[in-house]
């Protein structure tokens, strides 16, 4: 599996360990930014995760800003993204199994760092039913 990640400023820290984190199971994830813990905007780094991920060069991303409201707000925006705030365990069970979520989004101010490998693992450990389900994500795409 391909996997994007980003951030601003407010996940930037978040970022760098999460990136650790994947590099100890040898995982590699493409940086989409941002690189500093300076001020920037989240909107600008939903919208290249959500083209990323739209252009096929990804197959999943992790977003992080400071709560993870506003870059899932953003990424949503999108026709064919399903960014899920991932608040809780279950909320990660359920993004890949009724959602199949394709960005994976968290609040670096909001949330601990093994909550959130908590949340990702979950994640990428439980299947898409499909079925019904894939009927109502269609649905979410329909003018």
């Amino acid at each position: 599996m391909n996997i994007a990640i980003a951030s601003d400023h407010g996940g930037f820290e978040l970022k760098e360990k999460l990136k650790q984190y994947f590099q100890t199971k040898s995982i590699p994830l493409q940086d989409l930014g941002t690189n500093t813990p300076d001020s920037v905007d989240y909107p600008d780094f939903a919208k290249k995760m959500a083209h990323y991920i739209l252009d096929g060069k990804a197959d999943l991303g992790i977003l992080i800003c400071g709560t993870g409201i506003g870059a899932s707000i953003t990424a949503n925006r999108f026709k064919g993204i399903r960014a899920a705030l991932l608040y809780s365990t279950y909320s990660a069970q359920m993004a890949k199994k009724h959602n199949n979520a394709n960005i994976l989004v968290f609040g670096g101010r909001t949330m601990s760092f093994e909550d959130v490998i908590n949340r990702i693992e979950t994640f990428l450990n439980t299947s898409f039913e499909g079925g019904r389900h894939t009927n109502r994500i269609n649905k979410i795409d329909e003018d």
